[in-house]
């Protein structure tokens, strides 16, 4: 039996599903012009920019989402599956800041640690997926989104989760996966990333999320609802009215995505938050956070539609237990709960700031939480009977055969990171943070870039340069090759 973690019954659901209906009709979803002439070919009455979809219209455009699909990894090999009770991990994405390693302080990120954090994540088989996990400040703003991307491809060989900064970036993400894929074709039958496309609380498809909807659809290139109701200030204050905003959200997404071409992948995603009424922040490490995450899974598997959620964060400003609290309880609910790509590790400051030790010692709760939705099997014939026929009341279990071929199935061992009294001399106490430093310093001198098919390789590399040099970049910061130093490509 796999363990599962539940908190809406059925009737509550049906009830959250029924008032998200409601709301996508009346009051209607405000909807951006880019989309007004697809809705009312539709048949949907689109005034004053809101748009009034009927229960048919968007049960129908629902009906047509794949139940799943794969993400693949830079060889072609599907990777991540996106569907059923299937869990993955990837890092948080788009920090504009790092935690500094030495001072513990946050900084602009750089280049230099968005590559990196790939690195590490490319090392540690708990994370399924990379992520544009920053912001690189040393690259021309108008140019990051595409920047950071070209980053993860040229260092990765997992897929991505990603996302465009504006409408008008899009198609240049797209062409340069196409590029890295072998073409527009190869990108649409193995696609190699999924965007992001977040709407505006409460209820508002923008101009931006609705071209990126559209688009994504068209290109064949898989899409990730993130709404991101916030309970008490831009959503009902209750947790399960702020479930309805949430899922009135993505159905009316679902909608503008299926219209625009049937078929087209999307997951039901989210990154909701409660707002702290005393403070102001929005904590993702707050228990009602993983909460609303769980709850939010649960309707969209109720629908049968593959998954995402926002956990795995803290909000300290450092690495702490507080941070790691947050974090490991929320990759254990998330596990629990099914949801097939959890995003957040990593992150803290309320999603303001990464840090490669975080990340690293949340690749140790998320080791743990994948264990614990292994579950308990019987391995034996007997469940203990047989042994105890073995050795009696003696209690000599470490020398039955039974014990040396299983318990490598039955047990989850640490990295170095957590202390189990194996990594250090008696009388040594590094504490986790410094672990964890030198943990990533350790996966960092053993990560080995795969190269790309060559005439691929140029490709991109030509592109970025185009592309760089039309925003004032000289060279390309992070991608390491004599032929591409800053004197000879200035």
């Amino acid at each position: 039996m796999r363990p599962k973690f539940e908190l809406l019954d059925r009737p509550l659901i049906e009830r959250i599903i029924g008032e998200a209906f409601e709301l996508i009709d009346d009051p209607g979803v405000r909807v951006a012009p880019y989309v007004v002439e697809l809705l009312q070919a539709a048949g949907i009455p689109v005034c004053d920019g809101v748009a009034h979809i009927a229960q048919a219209t968007a049960q129908h455009a629902l009906d047509s989402v794949p139940r799943d699909f794969y993400l693949y990894d830079r060889r072609g090999r599907p990777a991540v599956h996106y569907g059923g009770n299937d869990v993955h991990f990837d890092p948080g994405s788009s920090c504009l800041n790092i935690l500094d390693a030495e001072t513990q302080q946050a900084r602009p990120a750089q280049s230099v640690d968005l590559v990196r954090l790939v690195q590490v994540a490319e090392m540690l088989p708990q994370f399924a997926a990379q992520s544009t996990a920053m912001v690189c400040n040393d690259v021309p703003a108008e140019i990051g989104d595409w920047y950071r991307l070209l980053l993860v491809l040229w260092h990765s060989e997992k897929p991505v989760v990603t996302g465009a900064f504006s409408a008008e970036s899009l198609h240049t993400l797209i062409e340069l996966l196409a590029l890295e894929s072998g073409g527009a074709d190869a990108l649409r039958h193995r696609p190699r990333a999924i965007f992001d496309v977040c709407p505006s609380p409460p209820l508002n498809w923008s101009e931006f999320g609705s071209q990126n909807l559209v688009d994504l659809a068209r290109a064949g290139v898989p899409a990730e609802i993130v709404s991101m109701p916030l309970a008490g200030a831009t959503a009902p204050v209750t947790l399960a009215g702020a479930l309805v905003q949430h899922a009135a959200e993505c159905i009316s997404g679902i909608t503008i995505h299926q219209l625009a071409q049937p078929g087209a992948p999307i997951v039901w995603g989210a990154a909701p938050a409660i707002f702290d009424m005393r403070s102001g922040k929005t904590p993702m490490g707050a228990i009602e956070t993983a909460m609303l995450d769980v709850g939010c899974a649960e309707v969209g598997k109720y629908f049968g539609l593959p998954t995402h959620a926002y956990m795995v964060a803290g909000d300290g400003r450092v690495v702490d237990a507080q941070v790691e609290m947050e974090s490991g309880t929320s990759a254990a609910l998330g596990a629990l709960a099914g949801v097939n790509m959890i995003s957040g590790a990593g992150m803290l400051d309320f999603l303001a700031c990464h840090s490669i030790e975080k990340l690293v010692i949340d690749a140790e709760a998320i080791a743990s939480a994948q264990r614990l939705i292994e579950g308990i099997e019987p391995r034996t014939e007997s469940l203990a009977t047989g042994m105890f026929a073995q050795t009696g009341l003696r209690g000599d279990f470490l020398k039955l055969k039974e014990t040396r071929a299983l318990f490598r199935k039955e047990q989850h061992f640490p990295s170095m990171v957590i202390d189990r009294g194996l990594a250090f001399n008696e009388g040594d106490s590094p504490d986790i943070l410094e672990r964890a430093r030198w943990r990533a310093e350790e996966l960092c001198a053993a990560y080995q870039r795969r190269a790309l098919a060559a005439d691929r390789e140029w490709a991109i590399i030509d592109f970025a340069l185009r592309q760089g040099r039309g925003a004032g970049l000289a060279f390309l910061p992070g991608i390491s090759r004599p032929e591409l130093s800053p004197s000879s490509t200035g």
